[in-house]
């Protein structure tokens, strides 16, 4: 047998000594090897003005974001001009300001009808409604009109254009809230010093006493809004204005009392009287508009409760007064309606509402029937007597006109005494009663 061969024995490798520093860059070295190409980022086509949705994760991270912005800016930093930064949490609720300005950070605008549905009584608190404005416009955030807006999901926008607020023709009440919004608040101080100089006829003092308050005006027209078509809520401003005025002038400083107390009771007269003398065609008390303000109240509270009508006792035992004067305020409290009110569908205009009133006045058909045929009856009796006598019992009866006459006027038509008038009028009447076509008149 043949040798085997012998295995010729390996040389050992020597393993290269390396520092720490070069197994770092040999790591790196590896590492850029197998790390991924960066994928490309594909740009999204952006839709102007239009609502895009945002993932969970980046709604949350900006939210957070937003409240951190938000809580700094309205807590901590000073508003200009104003005693204190912090806000009415009843007027201004956090979670609607921070909604309010991711509204605005994602779309670039905020409307005003989106401001007041958030915040439904901003002139409650003028200081926070300035730092609002003024924090929407450090963020870049526009303030537009809400007419031609339209929510679309990730597509165009509708074709009409926003109107800003500030346009060529803008609303009155708008153009009022901002200018009355330029006046600061007066404190106590201050509000005692200027009624001490409206006291030495300072007119310049009254001025601005009442310019601090023409909020105050507005907040309460707001209640009375919808009482009646006559009045806008301008027309009941301006007429709240002039009791503001009134107070202005009667307000004493020395009982210690603030003026807004005072200048409400004044306010609410004012508006009152307003709705008393032009709310209906006829006029009532300004007492008896009160009464029926409370028996509405009464009345519905009472339908919502009982699920029916209520009866006159039970509102009566409600508002502590007897049945009659229920039953008297209902009657008064009724609205007026015309006559010529258009009754039907609008292509007919020829029906009116006094076409389908029944008068009470006017006689029956077979009334004027009746009476027609005792006209002729006794017509045919009268053609009997002389013409004198005929004549007399005419203008004594008003047989001919309608019209009655006494003794005394029909004697000095004929030119005889009222007591010879009496006599031959007896005479007549005895002659009809002997008549023989009586018993025809017996029907009537």
């Amino acid at each position: 047998m043949a040798k085997k061969k012998p295995l010729k024995k390996r040389k050992p490798v020597k393993q290269k000594r390396t520092t720490r520093r070069g197994q770092e860059k040999t790591a790196k070295k590896k590492g850029a090897v197998r790390k991924k190409a960066p994928e490309k980022k594909v740009a999204r086509k952006k839709t102007k003005k239009a609502w895009v949705k945002v993932s969970f994760k980046k709604r949350k991270t900006l939210k957070n974001a937003i409240g951190r912005t938000v809580n700094r800016t309205f807590r901590n930093k000073p508003l200009p001009g104003a005693k204190t930064s912090k806000l009415s949490e009843k007027i201004f609720p956090l979670a609607k300001v921070e909604e309010l300005i991711r509204r605005g950070r994602t779309r670039g605008f905020i409307t005003y009808s989106e401001i007041i549905y958030f915040f439904p009584d901003p002139e409650k608190d003028m200081e926070g409604l300035d730092a609002l404005f003024q924090r929407l416009e450090e963020e870049g955030i526009e303030m537009k009109r809400s007419q031609g807006f339209l929510r679309v999901e990730g597509g165009e926008p509708a074709q009409s254009k926003a109107k800003p607020i500030m346009s060529r023709r803008p609303d009155s009440i708008q153009m009022y809230l901002k200018e009355i919004s330029k006046v600061g608040f007066l404190t106590a101080k201050e509000e005692k010093d200027l009624a001490r100089r409206i006291e030495r006829g300072d007119i310049a003092a009254k001025q601005k006493l009442i310019r601090a308050n023409l909020r105050l005006v507005v907040s309460i027209a707001k209640k009375y809004v919808g009482r009646t078509s006559n009045l806008t809520l301008l027309d009941l401003i301006q007429e709240g204005n002039l009791g503001l005025f009134r107070a202005a002038e009667k307000f004493d400083w020395r009982r210690g009392y603030k003026f807004s107390t005072y200048a409400t009771w004044w306010i609410r007269q004012a508006i009152t009287r307003a709705l008393a003398d032009q709310a209906r065609t006829i006029r009532i008390p300004v007492h008896m508009i009160e009464t029926i303000s409370k028996y509405t109240k009464v009345r519905r509270d009472l339908l919502r409760e009982l699920g029916r009508e209520p009866m006159v006792e039970e509102i009566s035992r409600e508002m502590g007064i007897s049945p009659d004067k229920v039953r008297h305020i209902k009657k008064i409290a009724q609205k007026t309606i015309s006559l010529e009110t258009p009754i039907g569908d609008k292509d007919d205009e020829d029906s009116v509402l006094a076409e389908f009133i029944k008068d009470e006045e006017m006689p029956s058909p077979s009334k004027r029937a009746a009476r027609a045929l005792l006209k002729e009856r006794l017509g045919e009796i009268l053609t009997d007597l002389t013409d004198r006598e005929r004549s007399i019992l005419s203008m004594r009866f008003g047989l001919a006109d309608g019209v009655t006459h006494t003794l005394q006027e029909v004697g000095e038509v004929f030119a005889v005494t009222r007591e010879r008038i009496r006599q031959i009028e007896a005479k007549t009447l005895e002659k009809i009663r002997k008549h023989d076509n009586l018993k025809k008149l017996e029907g009537y």
